[in-house]
């Protein structure tokens, strides 16, 4: 019984901290991280360099991947003809001028423009029309003619 009340209530004067309680936590935990850590001064050291050389060739490649993307775009935006983006060109830039797509997305750029220049030539133009329905192609050709007419009857007093 005695236990417990001293639990419960516990010692009033161990709260006051007189100058004997703080010291036990600070001198529990070591202030130098390599003890912390489990390792020597000089092998903390090297980890962390390898720590931060690692980051930084992490960061490169990244950068480098950026740019090759980057540069993508552009030849893209070249090839259709759009609107340049200067946030392109400047990831380039950081990049340097060693930068270039990779090939598989270059595979890809000349197979998608393989097909558009067959689509665009005479010949391809003559399989599309081999493709088309021709009874449709009439059918659309009459609608829209009629409606033409009557659109013309509406508006001209004379027919």
């Amino acid at each position: 019984m005695t236990f417990l009340l001293k639990s419960m209530i516990g010692n009033p004067l161990s709260g006051i901290g007189l100058g004997g309680g703080g010291d036990k936590e600070e001198a529990a935990t070591p202030l130098d991280p390599a003890k912390a850590a489990g390792m020597t001064r000089e092998e903390y050291e090297e980890y962390q360099k390898q720590l931060v050389e690692e980051k930084m060739a992490r960061d490169a490649d990244f950068l480098h991947k950026k740019a090759e993307r980057a540069t993508l775009r552009v030849c893209l935006r070249e090839k259709y003809r759009l609107p340049k983006s200067e946030q392109d060109d400047n990831m380039i830039e950081m990049a340097g001028d060693d930068v270039d797509v990779p090939e598989e997305l270059l595979k890809m750029v000349d197979e998608d423009a393989t097909e558009e220049e067959g689509k665009d030539s005479i010949f391809g133009q003559i399989q599309n029309l081999q493709n088309m329905d021709m009874d449709q192609l009439k059918e659309k050709a009459t609608a829209t003619v009629s409606e033409l007419k009557s659109k013309a009857e509406e508006k001209c007093s004379v027919m």
